[in-house]
């Protein structure tokens, strides 16, 4: 077994350790002084859990210089923001665990420039649309929001709540205009891990919500293991070594299973709110591996898009829509911007 399986299950185990030695300290009467049953143990297996978490940063960080950016399709369309993203700090998430040195983050940012009607992905704004690649069936009044963002019956919401320091603590995920959004491969791949049977949790998009999945949350999922890291996910396996991870999917939204091909700008599921999140939206990123416990991060750029910096919009329309043009071109007319030059980390 790898150095890099080890580290993550020596981690667990440790944490599995402190919470009994705190838990015995309770319920039973040790013999000894609590300093030498207890409070002793528990240093040295916090000690070992701090050079555990050394050893799992170390064995995950890339070797030697990073090779070229995989190019690969963007796995969304319509209009999105970037959110801690490779294109500004590497590791883009601060650490290089479970593969994601280059990961980045998006959210649906449907409001446009002033003067353009606002969208949602999956929808077709003007002037520029952003459809989904095929009908998608009508939405379910179960899932539209009774009362706060803007919103227009048929597509859902317009607009993306903003962080509150208090007030509301949380948020349904229909207020958020990425849920349900679909998402596509980005490449011609063979699927080796779907999983979908995770619930999608509320928000954490306010002071006391945020509070509660950095402090505690958090934790318990860093426990569990990747797989409630990452929440719903699916993993494809692209060739050459590289494999794809879409994290935080909706639950029972894959349209996919372990072992399938899909082609390039198929639709595979949804973006949800499962996992280590603070609202809906997409995590996505490149490692050398199927296992994000034993992979390291491997570079990107979205073709016609590249990679977007902190903070920057993107729209990604069907090619049905380009009107013919390449999606190079497209993308400089959207971004006002070249596409070319932009590479991951960078």
């Amino acid at each position: 077994m790898s150095v890099r399986r080890v580290v993550p299950i020596a981690m667990r185990l440790s944490w599995l350790v402190l919470i009994a030695l705190a838990i015995g300290e309770f319920v039973t009467d040790l013999p000894g002084p609590w300093w030498a049953t207890t409070l002793l143990p528990a240093l040295v297996v916090l000690a070992l859990m701090v050079a555990t978490m050394s050893l799992q940063a170390r064995t995950a960080a890339p070797r030697g210089e990073p090779g070229p950016p995989v190019e690969v399709a963007p796995p969304v369309t319509g209009r999105w923001k970037a959110l801690n993203s490779p294109a500004d700090k590497v590791p883009s998430h601060g650490t290089h665990a479970y593969g994601q040195t280059y990961a980045i983050d998006i959210v649906a940012e449907p409001e446009t420039a002033e003067g353009e009607a606002p969208g949602r992905p999956g929808a077709a704004p003007a002037p520029r649309p952003a459809a989904d690649p095929a009908p998608r069936p009508a939405a379910d009044p179960a899932t539209r929001p009774e009362a706060g963002p803007a919103t227009r019956p048929e597509v859902g919401p317009v607009t993306r709540p903003a962080f509150r320091l208090f007030w509301p603590v949380v948020r349904r995920n229909r207020a958020f205009p990425a849920f349900g959004a679909p998402l596509l491969a980005v490449a011609d791949a063979t699927v080796v891990v779907a999983s979908d049977g995770q619930r999608d949790h509320l928000s954490r998009n306010s002071l006391p919500a945020l509070a509660y999945l950095m402090l505690a949350e958090a934790t318990v999922r860093s426990i569990a293991g990747a797989h409630r890291i990452i929440g719903n996910h699916v993993i494809l396996d692209l060739g050459g070594g590289t494999y794809a991870v879409y994290a935080h999917l909706r639950r029972g939204s894959l349209r996919v299973r372990a072992g399938d091909r899909v082609r390039a700008g198929q639709e595979i599921g949804h973006v949800g709110n499962s996992g280590n999140t603070t609202e809906p939206h997409l995590h996505f990123h490149l490692m050398d591996g199927p296992d994000p416990d034993a992979a390291r991060g491997v570079p990107f750029t979205w073709r016609g898009v590249g990679v977007p910096a902190n903070g920057e919009t993107f729209t990604v329309v069907e090619p049905q829509e380009r009107g013919g043009q390449p999606i190079e071109e497209q993308a400089e007319k959207q971004a006002g911007r070249p596409v070319e030059g932009r590479a991951a980390g960078s």
